[in-house]
């Protein structure tokens, strides 16, 4: 399984951007799916889950109200849609994956319950 994700950059507080995840090379239909970020230093933290069966999420407190995540069957794609974004944003986002679901998408909250993960894009938020 590989994933590919994309869509960082560089942009303003108050911004929007809209990061992907393209899944390949396996069945993945009855998994989790997940975004992570890493700030300079600092540990890699939950950001959202998806169902990717029934599109159900879970998100952190601090994405809330700001942060989305979605996912397309057809095109084999999560996204991350962030709005109003803060400097505090900046980070490496990565999308990860986990096969199968097993537990309620609490249990995902932590980088060490996924065994997939993709190369990370990186977002910065400037002042």
């Amino acid at each position: 399984v590989q994933l590919q994700a994309s869509g960082g950059g560089l942009v303003k507080t108050g911004d929007s951007l809209s990061l992907s995840c393209v899944v390949s090379g396996g069945a993945f239909s009855s998994g989790v799916l997940g975004w992570f970020r890493q700030a300079p230093g600092k540990e890699r933290e939950f950001v959202v889950a998806i169902s990717w069966s029934d599109g159900s999420t879970f998100s952190a407190d601090s994405g809330k109200g700001r942060f989305a995540t979605s996912r397309d069957n057809t095109q084999n794609t999560m996204y991350l849609q962030m709005n109003n974004l803060k400097p505090e944003d900046t980070a490496v986002y990565y999308c990860s994956l986990d096969i199968p679901k097993l537990r309620a998408l609490e249990y995902y909250s932590t980088s060490d319950r996924f065994d997939y993960w993709g190369q990370g894009t990186e977002v910065t938020v400037s002042s």
